[in-house]
């Protein structure tokens, strides 16, 4: 193995992608590539900041499996996957990633290596979409190493299983002892160690670094007519303004309200002056449950908290219905505007989803309601037609409804 070799293949590669993906091609443009030290590093890894490779790995790549490894790396960075993490696991985290990334480099024409992590289903799915489908159970490695963050499970997440960590251990250790590797030829002494997580202020200040290069990036792909497809569906919807559920329900909601200021003639024993009064209705509010299976308690109970923070504000009364292809037997709890709205201790479901009792069931009630909130993840059957009453889907997932307005979950 030529390590003079291995470079200009690198370089051979990055060319490649600048002259046919000029969008993929400027953000690789933008990770000087380093040597990396097998021990840490046995495919290929980023820190935000960087391109680290093994040589060996990148040796036994085609030049087009070369390319995507590097597309790979910077999307990684682009789409600031080191500052979105928050709570979640990094191996699973890192796995949602992989799939979130992978299937818009096939489809703009790409070949991954073996190991990448693919799913037909994930297409098309943000990697916050995708963390909360996967299974607990699932310890499927990336083929990469993201050291961009610190590890909190037991596994790396970076390509390794726990043996592998612990023989890396085991020759760091032999190496402080004076203890020469078991593979002398695993890299150059240039090869670089593994760099340090990122801090919070090196993380926020890179998001807004690679927010700015992909905006110019895409610019540049556009001007050339070079930017189609999944990836521009993407780079389109990550430089629109992002808003949270939460602020889009608030406001969806709130738009409702029937707080509103009359000018009404007073009564003469009020005066001679016309002064605007404060008249306000109580909204009736109809809240769906889908309890199909896909959505878990901790889900329903968040939002459900969200609802009742609000409809203290609208002075809204609120009945909650759960359904999954038969509205629940214990439906429906009524809560009034000053009761705390709470999951109720027992809820049946668990089969399969229809939509329709809910609305068949609204349809039977002598009041229709102003508002109909419903939280599912979209997949069932649904009325061929829109009620005259305004409906908001909060989805989880990425199924799109027929009609009414759709809030992203997660």
């Amino acid at each position: 193995m030529d390590q003079d070799e291995i470079e200009t293949k690198l370089a051979a590669a990055r060319t490649k992608l600048i002259l046919d993906k000029p969008f993929l091609g400027a953000l690789v443009m933008r990770l000087p590539m380093q040597e990396a030290n097998s021990d840490w590093c046995p495919t290929t890894a980023t820190d935000a900041k960087s391109f680290y490779y093994n040589p060996e790995y990148i040796d036994q790549l085609t030049l087009d499996e070369t390319q995507f490894m590097l597309a790979h790396e910077a999307l990684h960075c682009a789409l600031s996957h080191f500052a979105r993490r928050q709570h979640r696991t990094k191996l699973h985290w890192d796995m949602a990633c992989d799939y979130a990334i992978n299937p818009l480099l096939t489809e703009d024409g790409l070949k991954p290596p073996p190991g990448s992590l693919m799913l037909p289903q994930f297409s098309g799915m943000t990697a916050e979409e995708i963390y909360p489908c996967l299974d607990e159970n699932n310890d499927d490695q990336p083929l990469d190493n993201h050291v961009y963050d610190q590890d909190n499970t037991k596994q790396s997440g970076s390509g390794k299983t726990e043996k592998d960590m612990a023989n890396s251990q085991q020759e760091n250790h032999n190496e402080q002892e004076g203890d020469e590797p078991d593979n002398p030829n695993s890299g150059s002494g240039n090869a670089a160690s593994q760099p340090p997580p990122l801090s919070p202020d090196e993380a926020e200040t890179l998001n807004i670094q690679w927010q700015q290069r992909m905006a110019g990036a895409a610019q540049q792909a556009m001007q050339a007519g070079k930017l189609d497809g999944a990836i521009a569906r993407m780079v389109d919807h990550l430089l629109q303004p992002q808003l949270p559920w939460r602020l889009l329900l608030a406001r969806y909601m709130t738009a409702l309200a029937r707080d509103d200021f009359s000018y009404q003639r007073p009564s003469r024993r009020e005066g001679e002056f016309i002064l605007p009064s404060l008249r306000s209705n109580q909204l009736e509010l109809v809240v769906a449950l889908d309890t199909s299976g896909s959505i878990q308690d901790q889900e329903m109970g968040e939002f459900l908290a969200e609802i009742n923070a609000l409809k203290g504000q609208m002075r809204a009364r609120v009945t909650l219905l759960a359904c999954d292809s038969a509205i629940a037997e214990e439906a429906p709890w009524v809560y009034e505007s000053w009761e705390e709205f709470e999951l109720p201790e027992k809820i049946t479901g668990g089969g399969g989803t229809s939509f329709k009792p809910v609305f068949e069931w609204i349809t039977e009630q002598d009041q229709s309601p102003d508002l109909v909130v419903y939280f599912t993840d979209a997949e069932g059957a649904f009325p061929p037609h829109a009620p005259y009453y305004p409906v908001i889907w909060l989805v989880k997932g990425k199924q799109k409804p027929p009609w009414g307005q759709r809030i992203q979950l997660n």
